[in-house]
């Protein structure tokens, strides 16, 4: 049996002989497309009776044998017969049998791409049938099958004998030595009609050594996008769930549509079925995910009781188009318990939701209805408070510019929320303005906008911010609030050398009148509030609109961006914000409880691609202290790239309960390095810097990938604890052959 190691010609192939193969090739096809466009085809058809109508001959020398009926041709000969093009030294094509012999340098070019190396070959039948010998294809995907003989039937089988298969790239320092994976079959079979190719009596080898034996073995040929059948199994091993097995099985029901059926076994005796579905419609996509287990009930503190009870998840999404204006969609995220998917490491998420929509979009006119439904996943989540929003509209409206290029915006809200247990709100809003931007001979813009929001609230139960413990709300109330807005920029641009240089001071006066945050008002939108450079120049900087920036107030700062020719550059931005008095919306901590506020801003170095530097932060107004920092560092090439990101965020206090969110300090590392043109390795480190924080988890891996063979460990610990969900130990193991199907 030939050796696929010991056939020189794969690299030869990659250098000399695939590039002789190539250029033959094209011109061949350029010249083929030259001659039909202009209608004066040079084929020997033409000319001489003796040759079929559908042949296409060149050659440096053509011999006719006009009582035979044979053609012989000599020197860079090229036949195209049926879409397929044989390229050789010489040739003979006998018309009456419709049969080709080719001989030295033979290259068969299929329609499919496929391209076949031998040292001989002779075809008929319009070149569908014929026997090669000392055979090597090329197929699609670059893998190679190398035989000592060959027979090709209708076409569309060809039956190779004592053949080897591997997509592995033969080393060209050393193409006598065997590639890292190959299958070596006493026959070996590909079926174009079927797309199949099939192996007989064969050995799996590694490195040259047998390792696998089967009878029988079939794969998709490089052809096949999608077809039904098992997926690269993954394996792991943890503390809490013991040894893992995903095999997962792929089922292509139709072009549209596909299923994975993934069930996961564990040496626990736990079996977790899961499987995802997918369709593709004219007008949009659908995908579900699920997943089911049948296992030890559990109480409400993780602990296991008498009985089974079944877990799981069902996860779905899908998006349609209606019209070109309006489209619909939805969002669905369900656990049968709030540990399920942590324990299982599914999802890691702490909240699912739900979300049915429907949007239109038509020229300067936007409308959205959504409703959404949560599940929290913490352990201090109570289900009953937790709301469901139903509905929540918006519309608004950008008009074309009018006079002096100004334009008019309208903006609508509904909302309706509700409660098992707890507060109820009911909101509608509606927002008006006016705009108008401009800029001066001088280079001075300017941008002025007036606007009026008025808002309706129906409420039960709202809990009073000033007595918290005794008093609630409940009722119609609202509230109006007009807004005038002018703001200054004064962008100066420098270009020294290879840089250019942009500093932009700006400078933001906002009108609007106290208040307009009464007590009856719950805060349902706005409780994740963060003063920073984002919204440092926003007109309001609440999230949502249950709560108001009130009050005559300034924005000033300045921006900085240094911007070079080959892609570098380095921005910087800082503020502040200031108003004629105090104002208790904000809650301490946040930066704009005081007539003035803290120090924002932003800085980013990027002179490369290699290495960036980001820090944002929050600086007290009088101590200049640090009350939020967030750095974040990437550096390196892929031989050695790193990546460290650091966060602190200050206490800051809620509305109603006096504790707020607590300190926050993090640091996150990551590390990825390919030392080698094939092998990567990688780790992860998460700590909790707080006081009583530690390692959140931590993780590192292994990686080999080349063209034909992937394998990968990864080692990592969680020190998580919630009830069930404990601090866990993980190993995972992937190896992929490529190629095969």
């Amino acid at each position: 049996m030939k050796q696929l190691s010991e056939n020189s010609q794969f690299c030869e192939l990659k250098e000399t002989s695939r590039i002789d193969f190539l250029l033959k090739t094209i011109t061949l096809m350029i010249l083929v497309l030259i001659f039909w466009s202009i209608n004066s085809s040079i084929s020997l058809a033409d000319r001489d009776p003796y040759l079929d109508h559908n042949v296409l001959l060149f050659a440096d020398e053509v011999t006719y044998d006009d009582k035979k009926g044979i053609v012989i041709a000599r020197g860079n000969v090229e036949v195209s017969q049926a879409g397929r093009i044989v390229i050789a030294d010489s040739i003979i094509y006998d018309k009456d049998k419709d049969e080709l012999s080719a001989r030295g340098n033979v290259s068969l070019m299929e329609p499919t791409g496929e391209v076949a190396f031998a040292k001989q070959i002779k075809l008929r039948n319009q070149m569908k049938d014929g026997v090669l010998n000392e055979l090597h294809i090329r197929l699609t995907d670059n893998s190679r099958i190398s035989a000592n003989s060959a027979k090709r039937i209708n076409g569309l089988k060809t039956e190779m004998n004592k053949a080897v298969y591997s997509p592995c790239e033969l080393c060209i320092d050393k193409p006598k030595e065997p590639p890292l994976w190959q299958i070596k079959a006493m026959k070996v079979v590909h079926n174009l009609d079927t797309r199949d190719i099939g192996y007989h009596d064969a050995w799996m080898e590694f490195y040259g050594v047998p390792l696998f034996y089967t009878p029988y073995f079939q794969h998709p040929d490089p052809t096949v996008e999608r077809r039904s059948g098992f997926l690269a199994p993954s394996y792991s091993n943890s503390s809490s769930l013991g040894f893992e097995l995903k095999t997962p099985y792929y089922w292509n029901i139709a072009p549209e549509k596909d299923a994975t059926f993934a069930p996961r076994f564990y040496t626990t005796g736990r079996v977790v079925l899961g499987g995802e579905y997918r369709e593709h419609f004219g007008t949009g996509d659908l995908r579900i995910a699920s997943s089911i287990t049948y296992t030890d009930k559990l109480d409400n503190d993780g602990n296991e009781i008498n009985g089974n009870e079944f877990r799981g998840h069902l996860f779905s999404d899908g998006h349609f188009e209606i019209d070109e204006t309006w489209n619909w969609g939805y969002n669905f995220e369900r656990a049968s318990d709030d540990t399920y998917l942590r324990r299982y490491r599914i999802e890691s998420k702490d909240t699912l939701i739900t979300n049915p929509y429907i949007e239109g979009i038509n020229g300067g006119n936007y409308f959205a209805a959504n409703a959404y439904f949560f599940q929290g996943l913490e352990e201090t989540d109570d289900q009953g408070q937790i709301p469901i929003i139903l509905p929540f509209a918006e519309f608004s409206h950008i008009s074309q510019p009018g006079w002096a290029g100004s334009y008019k915006t309208l903006k609508t809200n509904l909302m309706a929320l509700q409660r098992l247990e707890g507060a109820d709100s009911r909101r509608l809003s509606l927002e008006g303005g006016w705009h108008l931007p401009t800029k001066s001979n001088g280079g001075h813009v300017w941008t002025g906008s007036l606007s009026l929001r008025a808002d309706l609230y129906h409420v039960n139960n709202v809990i009073n911010r000033r007595d918290p413990l005794t008093n609630t709300s409940s009722g119609m109330t609202g509230r109006i609030r007009p807004t005038a807005l002018l703001e200054w920029r004064y962008p100066l641009i420098k270009r020294d050398g290879n840089v250019s240089h942009v500093l932009e001071p700006i400078v933001q006066g906002i009108l609007s009148p106290y208040g307009g945050n009464p007590v009856e008002i719950p805060n349902e939108d706005s409780q994740n509030f963060e003063f920073n450079d984002s919204n440092l120049f926003s007109e309001s900087r609440f999230t949502g609109l249950d709560r108001l920036e009130s009050g005559p107030r300034i924005n000033y700062g300045i921006r900085y961006g240094a911007y070079g020719v080959s892609g570098g550059k380095t921005t910087a931005v800082i503020g502040q914000s200031a108003r004629l008095k105090d104002d208790d919306t904000f809650g301490q901590g946040s930066g704009l409880e005081d007539q003035y506020s803290d120090y924002v801003g932003r800085l980013l170095m990027a002179p490369s691609k290699y290495y960036s530097l980001a820090y944002r932060f929050r600086l007290d107004r009088e101590t200049i202290e640090a009350r939020r920092n967030e750095i974040s560092f990437t550096g390196g090439t892929d031989y050695l790239r790193l990546h460290v990101g650091y966060a602190l965020l200050e206490k800051q206090l809620s509305e109603v309960e006096t504790s707020g969110f607590a300190n926050r300090e993090e640091m996150v590392t990551s590390l990825l390095s390919r030392f080698t043109k094939f092998w990567s390795l990688s780790a992860d480190l998460r700590r909790n810097l707080t006081g009583s924080g530690g390692t959140v988890s931590w993780s590192s891996g292994l990686t080999y990938e080349d063209e034909c063979f992937l394998f990968s460990t990864k080692y990592g610990r969680t020190f998580t604890r919630d009830r069930e969900v404990e601090p866990d130990d993980t190993l995972i193991f992937k190896v992929l052959l490529k190629n095969l199907g």
